[in-house]
């Protein structure tokens, strides 16, 4: 594929944070006295903006949700970060396309102060030119992150794919005129991919690099 700028979703695509983002939102639905014993009934959590799935997920208005949000974040910035682990085969993929000549971001709706650290920890940053994220108070949807990624490094959309493994990564590509790969090996479903036009989807990793390079 001639693209040369990649820009990848951080969650479910180049790590597995189930357990850190999982615990982190018990942790802050506890607070609400709502008992959660299963954390894979957390699982649509990873990918989407925390207020969003709050809302969408357990009804809490955009207060309840913003201070819900703020409960999440006591716990995982201290516990939950590091809770979490690469794929394996990323770094092989990564580094491929690296010798290839692609420019390799990170565009994830994660804060990006942790976002950074996450990237920094697991020894992924040596692979990126540069790592976008949200902001407390300011861009949250995906797209805005993505336009946030684009503008920052001056990159043409004609020479930019998005690779990541949920609807909101291809909404937010569409919406920015980029192409997007759906990656099924994270949390995303082909159903889910599909249904809002995915341009591509690959089964596992080695097939992301097969069909980037």
């Amino acid at each position: 594929m001639n693209k040369k700028y990649i820009l990848f979703d951080l969650d479910g695509t180049l790590t597995d944070p189930m357990k850190g983002i999982t615990k982190s939102v018990r942790y802050a639905l506890n607070y609400y006295g709502i008992e959660v014993n299963d954390l894979n009934d957390l699982l649509p959590f990873i990918g989407p903006p925390l207020r969003d799935s709050f809302q969408e997920f357990y009804g809490f208005d955009a207060l309840k949700a913003e201070e819900a949000v703020v409960k999440y974040r006591e716990y995982f910035s201290t516990k939950g970060i590091f809770d979490n682990k690469v794929y394996p085969g990323i770094e092989v993929c990564l580094q491929t396309l690296k010798d290839q000549g692609k420019v390799l971001l990170v565009a994830t709706s994660k804060p990006e102060k942790f976002a950074k650290e996450i990237i920094e920890h697991f020894g992924l940053a040596k692979y990126f030119d540069f790592v976008g994220g949200s902001e407390f108070n300011g861009r949250e949807k995906k797209a805005e992150v993505i336009d946030y990624v684009l503008t920052a490094n001056m990159i043409d959309k004609d020479e930019a794919i998005m690779v990541g493994d949920r609807k909101h990564d291809v909404i937010g590509a569409h919406e920015n005129d980029l192409p997007c790969i759906g990656v099924l090996y994270g949390y995303g479903t082909k159903e889910e991919l599909m249904a809002c036009n995915s341009d591509y989807l690959v089964a596992d990793i080695n097939a992301l690099q097969e069909l980037l390079g």
